[in-house]
């Protein structure tokens, strides 16, 4: 099969070959590789900043597939040749709380990803995909989707009338701002661009802040909830600016620690954090049966991914530079 492998740190190294069709064992499931969609995580793979003692060389990256079962392992009961599916990042998170290492398993590195005409996924680790969408839609949902819903509904519990912010307008946000407003939720929004604020507006955001102008953005979202506060934030910077999203969090509020686009590290203020209670939580994606509760959820509020733009498969090197230079919506690589 035709498959892109990272051969060693850096896109240059990123390389189309040719290599052995993986065969599915006990409990497996041979996939045809529709599309794929690109997270933050895998061009920081690619470019050696992510984990990179735990890349293998060679490795097909890309965590987030969907596509069709086309042969299946002894054992196999969870689905049939013919279904369509999603791939899982977590491989072996499967319900609950996570494990010390399900890093160990995620697919796009270590394990093998789906930047290739075909893969393999465990059974158990699969994920069937929305009836309502195409392989290019799914594709989206592994880690931008299914992000956002754990945010907002297993840590979050966003009720009706509740209100939630959300942090610029990549594929974790645009999400969330599609779920929050379906479950009956407010949403603000912030951005350095006011185009894109009246986007996500068009989604259902009832206010939008633009973080270059308004550089103190968490008076403009106390402005906004009468004092209060929202209820969530979901943070995808990081950064210094932890300490506003304390701010701009009600007292005993949430916010869901997403992203480190702004930093690793951070100098966190800890006398408003304590006099606050503020509850901050490190998401990092969330468990099979999470990812079974939303699709069944879209699908039921006929709800869309917004995709930027769809690559061939021979243009992988192209949606990576469009990534590092950012996109409102989705990057799909169409394999099939």
């Amino acid at each position: 099969m035709k498959a892109w492998l990272l051969k060693d740190f850096g896109l240059d190294n990123l390389q189309l070959d040719d290599v052995p069709t993986p065969q599915p064992r006990a409990g497996e499931l041979l996939v045809k590789v529709g599309a794929v969609s690109l997270n933050f995580r895998d061009k920081a793979i690619v470019d050696g900043i992510y984990e990179p003692h735990l890349v293998p060389k060679p490795l097909i990256p890309v965590s987030d597939a969907a596509g069709t079962v086309v042969a299946v392992g002894d054992g196999v009961t969870r689905f049939k040749i013919g279904d369509r599916v999603n791939s899982h990042l977590y491989s072996r998170w499967l319900d609950g709380e996570p494990g010390p290492n399900e890093p160990a398993y995620c697919f796009g590195s270590p394990l093998p990803g789906g930047l290739a005409e075909y893969m393999i996924i465990h059974e158990d680790s699969a994920v069937g995909a929305p009836d309502n969408m195409s392989d290019e839609e799914a594709a989206t949902l592994p880690i931008a989707a299914l992000t956002a819903w754990y945010s907002l509904v297993d840590f979050g519990q966003i009720q009706p009338g509740q209100t939630v912010l959300v942090q610029g307008t990549g594929g974790v946000s645009i999400f969330a701002v599609q779920i929050a407003t379906a479950l009956g939720a407010k949403v603000i929004a912030t951005s350095s661009s006011d185009e894109n604020l009246q986007i996500v507006k068009g989604l259902g955001a009832v206010a939008g802040i633009n973080y270059r102008t308004s550089p103190d953005w968490h008076e403009d979202v106390l402005k906004l909830t009468g004092g209060k506060g929202v209820d969530l934030l979901l943070d995808v910077a990081g950064g210094e600016g932890i300490n506003q999203s304390v701010a701009a969090t009600k007292a005993a509020g949430r916010i869901a620690q997403i992203g480190f686009m702004a930093g690793q590290s951070v100098q966190l203020n800890l006398m408003p954090l304590i006099f606050r209670q503020t509850t901050i939580r490190g998401i990092a994606v969330a468990p099979r049966s999470s990812f079974d509760r939303m699709n069944v959820f879209l699908n039921a509020h006929n709800i869309r991914p917004v995709i930027a733009q769809v690559y061939p498969f021979e243009k992988a090197h192209e949606a990576y530079e469009h990534l590092a230079k950012g996109a409102f919506g989705k990057l799909v690589i169409k394999i099939a």
